[in-house]
């Protein structure tokens, strides 16, 4: 088959022909999106991952993603369209960093879920941008090491009160959230005065500090029901945009055009395709890590449903 003329379309009856469920990360392209039988944030794949029934799972993201995929999922076959599909942010974050961190300052690490294997195997819990906030709060601790990004970080420090320490500390970010300008959202703002803005945790504290609502991309979902407005302005990356678009066809969403995560953007419908079609680009995950990781992942949910009965 030509690769140019390739649908949404068949790509799901290959996926089904071959016995694949699609998972796929809210900032895919829209056209990827669609194809999904699943589309959320890191704790939403995290959850459906450990209920998928079928023995073969595509994952439309980036490496960190569908390694934690394969780890709740060990005797399943895993497969991505595009292997370099990777996290800057999460190759931040080294093993000596954290160590080092640990014998400084004797206090659990926990991970957000934007890290490498190595990292959530080291770690005490695992959180996402969803639940870090809730995750902290129900630590008996009062000094936490988080990493690697130090903005979630501050986030967290300012819901919990708590100590939170950053590890690696300056140089742990994502680029599409850090980069970002309060100036871009104010002139974004002045082009639509009555939108209300909505931004990811991972931005820096003073956009956090004018936005009219600050959560992870499945709270995002959510706000746009309970707001009193019919514009919202979306400060996370842009592929977000297009779900909520869908999700609420009734309301006004704008991007902010400079974030863009372009490891996001790799993967395609064409190289989906062919790696449905030839099974190939199969995850596999060292498994002297498995262990550690899978226990810090199942600590997080613990803690998750413990604070559901709490509440």
């Amino acid at each position: 088959m030509d690769r140019t003329s390739i649908t949404p379309d068949d790509i799901k009856r290959l996926a089904k022909d071959k016995g694949y469920v699609i998972i796929a990360h809210n900032y895919q392209i829209p056209d990827l999106q669609k194809i999904a039988d699943i589309v959320g944030d890191s704790l939403q794949l995290a959850v459906h991952a450990t209920k998928i029934n079928t023995g073969k799972i595509l994952f439309l993201g980036v490496d960190f993603m569908a390694e934690m995929i394969k780890v709740l999922n060990p005797h399943k076959k895993v497969i991505v369209p595009d292997t370099s599909a990777t996290c800057p942010m999460a190759a931040t974050l080294s093993r000596e960093d954290i160590l080092s961190a640990k014998d400084k300052y004797t206090a659990p690490f926990v991970a957000y879920v934007n890290s490498t294997l190595e990292t959530k195997a080291l770690a005490d819990l695992v959180c996402t941008s969803a639940n870090a906030v809730d995750v902290v709060s129900m630590m008996e601790e009062d000094t936490v090491l988080f990493g690697p990004d130090k903005n979630l970080a501050s986030f967290v420090r300012e819901k919990t009160g708590k100590n939170i320490i950053p590890v690696p500390g300056e140089h742990g970010f994502c680029y599409v959230h850090d980069r970002v300008l309060l100036d871009e959202i104010r002139t974004i703002k002045m082009k639509h005065p009555d939108a209300l803005i909505m931004a990811h945790p991972e931005v820096h504290e003073e956009i956090r500090r004018e936005s009219h609502f600050v959560g992870s991309t499945s709270q995002m979902e959510k706000y746009p029901e309970e707001a009193d407005s019919e514009k919202f302005i979306v400060v996370t990356e842009i592929g977000m945009v297009e779900k909520l678009r869908n999700l609420h066809p009734g309301k006004e969403f704008f991007a902010v055009d400079s974030m863009v995560c372009t490891d996001m953007k790799l993967n395609s419908i064409g190289k989906t395709f062919s790696a449905i079609s030839e099974e190939r680009n199969e995850v596999f995950v060292d498994e002297e890590l498995v262990g550690g990781a899978r226990r810090a992942v199942e600590r997080m949910f613990d803690l998750m449903r413990s604070f559901s009965v709490k509440k």
